[in-house]
């Protein structure tokens, strides 16, 4: 990787100021021995009932029970199926991340036999009508059951699991140990998602993010159950993804971002180490380079691609001839009718397709200035034809509608410009509407992070809508899911991402995951203040919205 850069850490640092008053004597404060008293831990109490649960997503359904709750303790275990496998490494899972707070050993074992009291126990062989996200979670005072269908369902069940307890529970070590019972009240949960794709989208292009910050971003989607992470590799400012057969994209294309900074790029093991950490959180890794448009990183790079339009402003930072460090668009293109564009394509995408476990590949095709629609077309097509021929599905913006798509192509609807072009062709539809889900967008005009084109998201705008009557014509079975993109034109790092992702990317997440009538804007806004303390024990920005009792 060139250049990594490292997060940026808000600190907040706080003076005492000593003085005396106009017309009195100065006082000295005492001289003190020995150690300094232990700080008075924060309370931070179990819940009282399941029916007053704080977990977002909305669970489908939520029964609460009379009976004592199921508290943790130094003699509780966790078991999984004697095969292990998957369900075996989200146990150990789960024990990681209850022992640093706890303090308690959490052992992992291994058996299909009946289990003892006080023990979490992770079943395999849930209902079909779970599917394979969901899973069914059943408390009571002498164990805590999570069965689920799929490995993915009880990866989403011990998120479930680890909201209901004490947000301290996520303290690294714990000063918490003392103020917080480890209990979590009687009852059953019954759970599973409203549809296949709940994702975000980060750009990585025009300000470049580290192998580290991407992990950073996977866990916040991890804890609220979103299912794919869409990785902007390419656009003017930046090429962030190594292909072997044409190095320069970058080696050069990658060598600056806007403004001028350093940039960088993912080498094929940085990739891959992303790759499995989403895996292993069951977060799909969707990769996209845009194009023919937003192409000017691999123009500089290998000019005789390239049928751009002059830039419309100077790169005065930039590091080298043809780079661009603005933020204007839509003015590079690559050349539709020269087949060493469609090598380029073809090479692209074979090595990104070889180093991507999932099933899509993002081509963009937005914001093109340059071509004729007819022009724009015979590209799409013969790009999809690429896509297909390296066994992946296209994705692409809204605009690909103008194309003649496959019905296995997906396009997402940042406008509703083309939605019925893409539907009536039986193309799925990603929303991600710029109004609600655009996550770069400022929160309110005060906000210092962000744009606002699109609009002012407040958290109730990025809560407040349904992803199937969002656009005229469009029907739940035309919905494959939602998805939150994070552009970086202001986003420098991960915490100035974290301060536009929360409390946003959860409320998006809860459209994404929860049926329509279990979700109601009073509830989230009450469940979601409760977060709060959980994000800052974990070291996470967030925008503290006053549309929130925090």
């Amino acid at each position: 990787m060139l250049s990594p850069r490292s997060s940026t850490l808000l600190k907040v640092a706080a003076a005492s100021l000593i003085g005396a008053t106009a017309c009195g004597p100065r006082t000295t404060a005492p001289v003190t021995t020995g150690p300094a008293p232990r700080p008075t831990p924060v309370l931070m109490p179990p819940l009282a009932a399941l029916g007053v649960h704080r977990v977002v997503p909305m669970p489908a359904s939520v029964v609460a029970a009379s009976g004592a709750p199921f508290a943790l303790s130094a003699t509780t275990t966790i078991v999984v199926p004697a095969a292990g496998g998957e369900a075996g490494r989200i146990g150990e899972a789960l024990a990681v991340l209850l022992r640093p707070a706890t303090g308690f050993p959490f052992a992992v074992t291994s058996t299909d036999a009946a289990v003892p009291n006080g023990s979490i126990v992770l079943r395999l062989g849930g209902a079909a009508t779970l599917s394979s996200e969901g899973y069914e979670l059943t408390i009571s005072a002498d164990s805590v059951r999570i069965v689920a269908a799929a490995p993915a369902g009880l990866f989403h069940g011990i998120q479930t699991f680890r909201q209901l307890l004490p947000a301290a529970i996520e303290a690294e070590q714990s000063t918490h140990r003392e103020a917080s019972g480890w209990s979590v009240p009687a009852g059953q949960i019954t759970d599973y998602p409203r549809f296949a794709w709940r994702g975000a989208m980060l750009d990585v292009a025009r300000h470049f993010f580290t192998v580290d910050e991407v992990k950073q971003l996977i866990d916040i989607l991890a804890l609220y159950k979103l299912n794919t992470l869409h990785l902007h590799l390419a656009d003017d400012q930046g090429w962030r993804i190594q292909i072997d057969s044409w190095p320069r994209l970058a080696q050069y294309g990658g060598s600056t971002e806007v403004g001028g900074g350093p940039g960088g790029y993912f080498t094929k093991a940085d990739y891959g180490d992303i790759v499995r950490y989403a895996q292993d959180r069951y977060i799909t890794i969707v990769p996209e380079i845009d194009m023919p448009a937003h192409t000017n990183a691999a123009i500089a790079s290998y000019p005789e691609l390239g049928c751009s339009r002059t830039a419309p402003d100077v790169s005065p930072n930039a590091p080298g001839a043809g780079l661009y460090t603005g933020i204007h668009v839509g003015w590079s293109a690559l050349c539709y009718d020269k087949e060493t564009t469609y090598k380029f394509v073809n090479d692209v995408v074979g090595e990104l397709a070889a180093m991507t476990p999932g099933p899509f590949i993002h081509i963009g095709g937005d914001e093109v200035q340059v071509l004729t629609i007819e022009q724009y077309a015979t590209f799409i097509d013969r790009v999809q034809d690429i896509v297909a021929q390296h066994q992946k599905r296209m994705v692409g913006w809204d605009e690909i509608g103008r194309a003649h798509l496959k019905p296995t192509s997906v396009a997402q609807m940042w406008r509703s410009d083309t939605s019925m072009a893409a539907v009536r062709q039986g193309a799925k539809l990603v929303m991600s509407p710029a109004t609600q889900a655009y996550i770069d967008m400022k929160y309110t005009p005060a906000t210092e992070l962000g744009l606002d084109w699109a609009a002012y998201v407040e958290l109730r705008n990025a809560y407040d809508w349904d992803p199937v009557t969002q656009y005229k014509g469009v029907t739940a079975n035309d919905v494959l899911g939602v998805e939150a993109p994070l552009w970086s034109e202001t986003v420098q790092n991960i915490t100035a991402a974290e301060y536009l992702i929360l409390p946003r990317l959860p409320a998006i997440a809860e459209v994404g995951w929860s049926a329509t009538q279990t979700r109601d804007w009073e509830s989230f806004r009450a469940r979601i203040a409760a977060h709060a303390p959980r994000w800052r024990l974990l070291g996470m920005n967030y925008y503290p919205s006053p549309q929130v009792n925090w």
